[in-house]
């Protein structure tokens, strides 16, 4: 189990400097009014994660800083979440810090590690409970006592709940889906005739890969043909002559000469030997160039038949290009991923059955799994409020009766709803259920929300009694009570204070208290007191034993530490508190 062992708290409100060391059960922290008892409530909510207020820093000081030391178990959910933003663990010791200085700024740092203050208000959640006068109104938002009821219920409210959730996202998945194909209906099947168009014109070209580029090469040759022929026909007879007149020079004649030339003296010298290998080399690539080109002039033929075909054909290429892609290869890339969107297009009608009846059977799963969930809850709301009602008995309140409302809103419609109890009623992530808490403080009263229902002292009472139920079955490490005992004084005192101490054995319980009846209770008393320049230091945090409890007590008791009655109303306190334990 953690345990939040002891915060330094410096330059925060009336308090400069001072040490607060904790019990790991039940520490009670007394005082005069305005000694700073509240400080050590507000220090830990800065530790964890609480909002940085400068006016909380003390008058001439640069900045306030708290830090504290919480052991952790290993694989502690806190534990975990600290290795995850980075923090060390100081021999199985947590070590927060958080610095506020007096123009505002915040600094949060965990086990040696800078961190953003919301890694600090994610540990809250797995560390701590805070009840004071303000912290308290949390849990009596019906979200809240939703959750709380919850957790308490145990499997028999996370095993189908968990199975709602999985149903409860997936209709929300299939819903979304659903919306867009049917609102999106036009639009899609206009997309869809632009794609049936386009591919009939592409399937009525019957486009070839590559075939713009040959025909581009054609057309160019069949437009340029007399050019072509005249040209290779001239070339061929530079190099090969011209049989009509014997008389002209041509290059393989010249080529010939020059290579009969060197034959005769090669055998001298290597070298010339190369360079007449060279010219034969000439001579024989002159023939085969002379050879192709007269077979090249002979077999080009102008046919402007040809060329007109092969133009009608390249202008119905370039009429799919201006559309549909750059070439004709993209043309028909954009053609197969044109037939797989229509393929899907044209699927829509069937999709949107398919989800329909997918949603309608989702509806119908999540009234059954719903029916489960307000069953389980009503279940253990009965229970719940049994214990919780028995709590309070032993606080004072014999005749009060704690009780759930588990209700339903209706719906407007069976679209907007699911059946529950045979009524279509509105449904969210965690079912169709609203839980409020109720109390009935007497008899004949009726039970109304405790926000509404119960005096500040009763209702003090009520979230104590709560807690003292609810730890049996989720335990928080550590409860922190502010002042929960205002307006409750006498026999009731002394049964809130025996039900810290109970609470104590499951948990770590600090409590700010002003009444004997409660610290009487505590393991471990703390006096917090001022100097006389009106601040706390060091030594103004102690821990009260022996005589200086009973001394303590006797002023809570009668405002007078040397009072003989008071201090015999002290020590009987002690001895009930002791003989409780």
């Amino acid at each position: 189990m953690s345990v939040l062992e002891e915060m330094r708290i410096r330059s925060l409100g009336v308090i400069d400097d001072a040490v607060v060391e904790l019990s790991p059960g039940f520490t009670a922290v007394t005082g005069e009014t305005g000694a700073g008892k509240t400080m050590v409530v507000t220090s830990l909510g800065l530790l964890l994660g609480g909002r940085a207020d400068p006016a909380l820093v003390r008058v001439g000081a640069k900045a306030a800083v708290v830090e504290g030391r919480i052991t952790v178990s290993d694989g502690d959910a806190a534990a975990l979440r600290a290795e995850e933003a980075g923090a060390e663990l100081d021999d199985g010791a947590l070590l927060i810090s958080r610095t506020v200085s007096a123009e505002g700024r915040s600094r949060a740092h965990l086990g040696g590690r800078s961190v953003p203050v919301g890694v600090l208000t994610e540990l809250a959640d797995e560390l701590v409970a805070v009840h004071g006068q303000t912290d308290q109104q949390g849990l009596l938002k019906p979200a809240r006592q939703r959750g709380a009821l919850d957790r308490y219920a145990g499997d028999g409210v996370e095993v189908p709940h968990a199975k709602y959730a999985a149903a409860y996202r997936r209709l929300r998945a299939v819903a979304t889906e659903l919306e867009e194909l049917t609102t999106r209906a036009r639009e899609r099947a206009q997309e869809a005739d632009l794609l049936r168009f386009g591919l009939n014109e592409v399937a009525a070209v019957e486009p070839l890969p590559g075939e713009d580029v040959e025909l581009a090469a054609e057309a160019e040759r069949l437009g340029h043909a007399e050019a072509l022929a005249s040209a290779a026909s001239l070339a061929h007879t530079a190099l090969a002559g011209n049989p009509e007149d014997p008389e002209s020079v041509d290059a393989t004649t010249v080529v010939a000469a020059a290579g009969q030339a060197l034959d005769g003296v090669r055998a001298h010298d290597p070298a010339l030997a190369a360079l007449a290998d060279r010219v034969g080399e000439i001579s024989i690539l002159l023939a085969d160039v002379s050879g192709e080109l007269a077979g090249y002039a002979d077999q080009l033929d102008a046919d402007p038949v040809r060329l007109a075909v092969v133009e009608e054909r390249r202008a119905a290429l370039t009429a799919l290009t201006r559309k549909y892609g750059e070439d004709i290869a993209a043309v028909l890339t954009w053609a197969q991923e044109g037939a797989g969107r229509l393929t899907e297009l044209e699927g829509d009608d069937e999709r949107i059955g398919e989800l329909t009846a997918e949603r309608d059977a989702l509806r119908a799963e999540l009234s059954v799994l719903g029916q489960a969930l307000t069953d389980a809850r009503t279940e253990a709301a009965a229970r719940f409020a049994e214990a919780v009602t028995e709590e309070l008995a032993s606080l004072a309140m014999p005749h009060a009766r704690v009780s759930f409302a588990v209700r339903q809103t209706e719906a407007a419609d069976e679209a907007s709803g699911i059946d529950v109890g045979g009524r279509s009623v509105l449904y969210g992530p965690s079912g169709a259920d609203e839980v409020e808490l109720l109390l009935a403080p007497h008899p004949g009263a009726q039970p109304r929300p405790i926000a509404k229902g119960a005096s500040g002292g009763e209702l003090s009472r009520v979230m104590l009694a709560v807690e003292v139920v609810f730890a049996g079955s989720d335990p928080v490490p550590t409860y922190l009570f502010d002042e929960v005992d205002a307006g409750v004084g006498g026999k009731a005192a002394v049964e809130v204070g025996r039900r810290l101490a109970k609470l104590a054995r499951s948990a770590q319980v600090v409590v700010v208290t002003h009444l004997p009846q409660v610290a009487a209770f505590a393991d471990r008393q703390l006096l917090v007191e001022k100097t006389v320049d009106g601040s706390v230091t060091r030594s103004g945090v102690t821990v009260l034993e022996g005589e200086d409890r009973v001394r303590e007590l006797s002023r809570m008791l009668a405002g007078q530490e040397d009072s003989e009655t008071a201090r015999a109303h002290a020590e009987e306190l002690l001895a009930t508190a002791r003989a409780d334990g």
